[in-house]
């Protein structure tokens, strides 16, 4: 998933246009968005948001004004967020804002362990091996200044999704997890379903194959056009590392796999039939997906 800001800054650096950065050091309390976050400005536009209304008005206007100052140039503002931004949250935020020197930008849309240096002069960054410790940045005491270091994590863990079937609920689901922290990858067997971006077209012995192969951690969502497909790829996948199994249909449909794998000797207890979050009804395609997409929310977040 590359993060909205990654792709409104990368683009604007490469056209010479001046772009400024708005990172969330810290927060502390109730906060619209948490560390981590970032938002690009132009003078046109912006890519991404740290939310909250007020302060990311306050914090744009900021950004902008900082672009008349030369590449390289920061600050860093907290903002209690209260009566004099409007706002009732009672949080606090730290904000890093930086005019955004493109030689020096070779870090966005990287992903692990970024360490910043803060200079009088600029901001350097270096990416570090992905086991150097990690300390909460603090919201609130002295601020960073130069000649200090912070070291954080860049993005968030995706979670790796297995998605077998491109008919309509894949489609939707497909759509529904875009812009989410998941990785996915997309299979179906059927030569047409290859016109569709992103479907891996492939056998089924060869799909199957790719079920058992999930790694630890991974996801996967089992929805095609044929059920003999389906219930191989479920046994593949239950045999797999895989962390969550997921398969569409019903009740009847449900109660007859888990028979079968049973007469087979396959584990079923990470079988979850059907897909997506209790209480929601409707069988639509648009309808499941969402159901499906908040379940793998929930996942995620309990994973991560």
């Amino acid at each position: 998933m590359i993060e909205p800001w990654v792709d409104f800054a990368g683009p604007a650096l490469a056209a010479g246009e001046p772009v400024a950065l708005v990172s969330v050091l810290a927060t502390e309390g109730s906060a619209p968005r948490g560390p981590g976050t970032r938002m690009a400005v132009t003078r046109a536009g912006i890519g991404g948001t740290i939310g909250g209304g007020a302060l990311e008005h306050q914090a744009i206007d900021q950004a902008r004004a900082l672009l008349g100052l030369p590449a390289g140039q920061w600050r860093v503002q907290d903002y209690p967020l209260g009566p004099l931004l409007g706002q009732c949250c009672g949080g606090r935020v730290r904000l890093l804002v930086e005019h955004l020197d493109a030689a020096a930008a070779g870090w966005i849309g990287a992903t692990g362990l970024l360490e910043t240096h803060f200079a009088a002069d600029g901001l350097s960054r270096a990416l570090l091996d992905d086991r150097t410790p990690v300390a909460p940045l603090p919201a609130r005491g002295p601020r960073p200044e130069a000649g200090e270091r912070i070291v954080e994590r860049l993005g968030q863990p995706l979670l790796p999704v297995h998605l077998f079937g491109a008919g309509h609920v894949g489609q939707a689901i497909a759509r529904a997890l875009s812009g989410l922290p998941i990785a996915l990858a997309w299979f179906d067997s059927r030569p047409e379903m290859a016109a569709i971006p992103g479907v891996v077209v492939d056998e089924a012995a060869a799909l199957a194959e790719c079920a058992a192969g999930i790694p630890p951690g991974g996801v996967a969502l089992i929805l095609t056009h044929d059920h003999a497909l389906d219930y191989d790829l479920t046994r593949a996948a239950l045999a797999s590392p895989a962390c969550f199994v997921g398969l569409i249909g019903s009740a009847t449909k449900r109660a007859r796999f888990l028979a079968r794998l049973a007469r087979d000797g396959a584990d079923a207890t990470r079988l979850t039939c059907p897909i997506g979050i209790a209480g929601i009804a409707g069988k639509e395609p648009a309808v499941i997906a969402v159901a499906v997409a908040a379940q793998l929310l929930q996942l995620h977040q309990a994973l991560v």
